[in-house]
């Protein structure tokens, strides 16, 4: 199916096309406050004492926050969003949101929670993905030990063999579900453990069709190497290649800690290296025969890599090349891409109310802005009520 190579992110009737007028008065309330960082942060603040008190404000949090940026509480709620996302031609990801204890029972309860995730997406044509984080598996610390070099107890092997079977079984899974799977990207003093783990699973799933992405964070100015290395080790050891750029999620954390143990930082110089190496990544992948799923909210990224498909000759309805946003986000995009025929994963959160605050919480963050300025997701809204009022809708 031919693609449209002249599309825009500003027709604002197809971006909020899923939303009824009622849905787009509820989103503006959410960014306006969003938009306000003493309010938003307030909000969060008030909200956390509220659930620790036990205060009766899930319900409000459904109508607002959590629905707007999360698909529901529960997997089968969450595949109710899905379905709406998928009436427009947008696929999804179940994505567990809820940050566990931290012991072995609670990587035992997350393993077993993604792989249901992935047993209700198989029985759908349009969820073709897990994902899970590594350190929702298995101890952070032990794999900090291992990249340093440091030498593990008996004790510490044999959590890190737990955690080795549990990815293992999620990608086994996928495999033999017929889904794929991400690996999700994490700090930087651990990564390499998570890229081996990543690589083996690929090795051993990948010989047939790309089961097994991994993620680059490019905001690390080594990425785009260790993407290009990793895709040329694939080619000599004969498995397909996934990966999935993203610009990254933990650069605060990541100078701070450089500075504090006094090491170079890995992170670019500044966004203009990150948004380079980015979009130089999508061009490496489409010509080097890599399975790409972009994690991009930047127009200009996801308007390049609609060309590079056209020039590719890369048909868009196969499996080799998806967009993905996360729910909530630059809708926008999503439902522009998916209307020109592009194939479009929104991630979609889902977990208990209370136990999604964390995720939350990054989101407003996120959202918030400098004040006096307004984001750019609550000017798009504010453009569509416009055009709706102007249009008689």
């Amino acid at each position: 199916m031919p693609v449209k190579s002249n599309i825009s992110f500003e027709n604002m009737e197809v971006a909020f096309a899923s939303k009824s007028d009622a849905e787009l008065r509820k989103v503006y309330l959410v960014f306006a406050l969003l938009n306000n960082k003493f309010v938003s942060d307030l909000g969060i603040a008030l909200t956390n004492i509220s659930f620790k008190l036990g205060l009766p404000i899930k319900g409000l949090m459904k109508q607002t926050m959590f629905g707007h940026f999360c698909g529901g509480e529960t997997i089968a709620e969450t595949i109710e969003a899905c379905k709406k996302l998928e009436s427009f031609g947008i696929e999804s990801i179940l994505d567990l949101s809820v940050e566990g204890k931290g012991d072995e029972q609670s990587f035992e309860k997350t393993t077993e929670e993604i792989y249901q995730t992935m047993v209700e997406s198989a029985k759908t044509d349009y969820m073709p993905f897990g994902v899970f984080k590594v350190t929702g598996l298995g101890d952070y610390h032990i794999m900090e030990k291992i990249q340093a070099g440091e030498a593990l107890t008996k004790e510490e092997n044999s959590a890190f063999d737990r955690t080795k079977a549990r990815v293992n079984r999620l990608c086994k899974a996928a495999h033999d579900l017929g889904l794929k799977i991400l690996v999700d990207a994490e700090e930087s003093w651990f990564q390499n453990v998570i890229d081996d783990l990543a690589y083996e699973a690929m090795e051993r799933y990948n010989g047939e069709r790309c089961v097994v992405y991994n993620t680059f964070q490019m905001y690390r100015h080594d990425s785009l190497e260790r993407l290009k290395k990793a895709n040329e080790t694939a080619k000599a050891k004969g498995y397909f290649f996934g990966a999935k750029p993203v610009r990254g999620a933990y650069m605060e954390k990541e100078r701070e800690r450089a500075e504090e143990l006094g090491y170079p930082s890995p992170i670019q110089p500044n966004k203009a290296a990150t948004d380079r190496d980015y979009n130089l990544a999508l061009e490496y992948a489409l010509e080097n025969g890599c399975y790409l799923v972009s994690g991009s909210h930047n127009e200009q990224s996801n308007l390049l890599l609609t060309q590079l498909i056209n020039k590719q000759g890369i048909d868009p309805n196969s499996d080799r090349v998806f967009f993905s946003q996360l729910y909530g986000m630059s809708d926008n995009i999503s439902f522009n891409l998916a209307k020109a025929g592009f194939r479009v994963v929104k991630y979609v959160p889902y977990g208990p109310v209370e136990k999604v605050m964390p995720y939350l919480t990054r989101r407003a963050a996120e959202n918030s802005s400098i004040a006096g300025q307004s984001s750019r997701e609550f000017e798009l809204i504010k453009r569509e009520m416009k055009r709706r009022k102007n249009s008689g809708q």
